[in-house]
């Protein structure tokens, strides 16, 4: 049964969970069980349904990334969250725990990214190259600790990697994460970025929605939590 606790926000039209870092949102090459098809099954039993249940990915967030994920209970409420993202009218904040600390206590930064597909990796610019894609993210820092720094960011665009290549671009990789430039790895495989809140208009009920997302159980994250 999925656990009760991470069930941040349900009603007949989304279920919104806080992911583990080691989870995937949908299905992919390693065939790992996705949430997608976890919910399925939490939902079946929950409300003894038969046959088979609706239930659809609406954003993704990597693997190693913790945090708030918002799925679709119906088919309506997928279509208008679909058309939502498009628009960019769901905002998503994220916490992120760096080494070193940013060139400036708060900032909006502005790259040209390129995905490589075979990498699964983007590459920051500061100027538009070629297939790259304009990346905008706005940060403040908003705790220290002894050697950490915790970052929140807002999303102004949703590209691929797009906080921890930007980060990485500014000198400023995410705890663990040895793609975009971090030394060592976190213990568990994850790195240290989280979906703290998002913010958006119910597809339905047409009513402001919040949710927040506690981060995952380490020292650090419950000192930085703590604060």
């Amino acid at each position: 049964m999925f656990p009760a606790e991470r069930i941040l926000l349900e009603d007949n039209h989304l279920i919104v969970v806080n992911k583990l870092p080691s989870e995937i949102v949908q299905g992919d090459k390693t065939g790992d069980e996705p949430l997608s098809e976890t919910l399925k099954q939490y939902l079946k039993v929950k409300y003894s349904k038969p046959g088979n249940v609706f239930v659809g990915v609406v954003h993704r967030l990597d693997r190693p990334v913790s945090g708030v994920v918002i799925f679709a209970k119906t088919s309506k409420a997928l279509t208008r969250l679909n058309n939502m993202v498009k628009e960019r009218t769901i905002k998503k904040t994220y916490w992120a725990i760096v080494k070193k600390p940013p060139p400036r206590e708060a900032d909006t930064l502005i790259h040209h990214l390129v995905r490589n597909p075979k990498k699964n990796k983007s590459f920051a610019y500061k100027k538009p190259v070629e297939n790259s894609k304009e990346a905008i993210l706005s940060y403040k820092m908003i705790a220290v600790s002894k050697d950490y720094y915790l970052l929140e960011i807002d999303l102004h665009t949703g590209r691929h990697h797009q906080i921890r290549a930007q980060l990485s671009a500014i000198g400023c990789p995410v705890k663990g994460d040895l793609k975009y430039g971090f030394p060592r790895s976190n213990p568990d495989g994850s790195i240290s970025l989280h979906a703290r809140k998002i913010e958006f208009i119910h597809p339905v009920k047409k009513e402001p929605v919040t949710v927040i997302a506690p981060p995952p159980k380490d020292a650090l994250w419950d000192y930085f939590s703590s604060l």
